[in-house]
């Protein structure tokens, strides 16, 4: 990943290979390869779905407080609680120098696509049985997501279509608290012309408290089952693999 050293991702995939889980064609390392991502938002940016953006998260909380005061309603929400962008830099003229996020015109990307949105949803039932089915997307309730920040080449978003794309992924299975976002996947899949994968979604393991596993809680990492003796047979054993 981009936001992570080398190092980190190499220590990752030790213990990804310890327990059993390897891949089978090279590990793709975002860093190296920018010039795939700055492709595909050049293509965004020639159809006028994109625009520069130089507010800060603090400018933006500013700017929304000052809304809800002014007008004394709730401003919307994300599905993951933030507040949408109030598009203050849309439509501004920029310097072409300073630095800037690229946030993608959610309005303008919407009409340029065919609704609704939909990808194909697989789902285990407690049998291990998979039942096939078709998820809606509404991308709106994202807002004018960011597709590129000012230090990284890509976002998540943007970075994950165009690596799923490029390794030619057909299964893709992430954490539930990932779901929400294939709608943004799915529009920029659709805007960029480039394959869909089917989606699955797993729960997240969860401590004692029943609260998800952060390293900001300090809670263990496989590194650390690892260090304290634990068998990668026992770790399959309680993911139920």
């Amino acid at each position: 990943h981009m936001r992570c050293s080398r190092a980190l991702g190499e220590a990752a995939l030790d213990d990804l290979a310890w327990l059993g889980v390897i891949s089978d064609a090279p590990v793709r390392w975002q860093s190296e390869h920018g010039g795939d991502y700055a492709a595909a938002l050049f293509c965004l940016k020639e159809r006028g779905l994109t625009y520069p953006c130089g507010c800060s998260r603090s400018e933006i909380a500013a700017a929304v407080a000052g809304i809800e005061k002014r007008t004394a309603t709730f401003w919307p929400r994300d599905p993951d609680g933030a507040v949408l962008y109030p598009g203050t830099c849309r439509g501004k003229q920029w310097d072409g120098v300073s630095p800037m996020a690229w946030r993608l015109d959610m309005a303008r990307a919407i009409a340029h696509v065919d609704a609704p949105l939909s990808f194909q949803l697989e789902r285990m039932d407690g049998s291990g049985e998979t039942a096939a089915g078709t998820a809606i997307c509404h991308p709106g309730r994202w807002g004018d997501v960011v597709l590129a920040r000012k230090d990284i080449a890509a976002s998540y978003h943007l970075s994950v279509v165009v690596d799923d794309a490029i390794q030619g992924i057909t299964h893709v299975a992430r954490g539930t608290e990932l779901e929400a976002a294939t709608d943004t996947h799915v529009l920029l899949q659709r805007l960029l012309g480039l394959p869909m994968p089917v989606y699955s979604f797993h729960p997240l393991i969860k401590d004692e408290a029943g609260l998800k596993l952060s390293k900001s809680r300090g809670s263990e990492s496989l590194h650390d089952l690892r260090g304290n003796g634990i068998s990668a047979d026992e770790i399959r054993r309680l993911l139920g693999f």
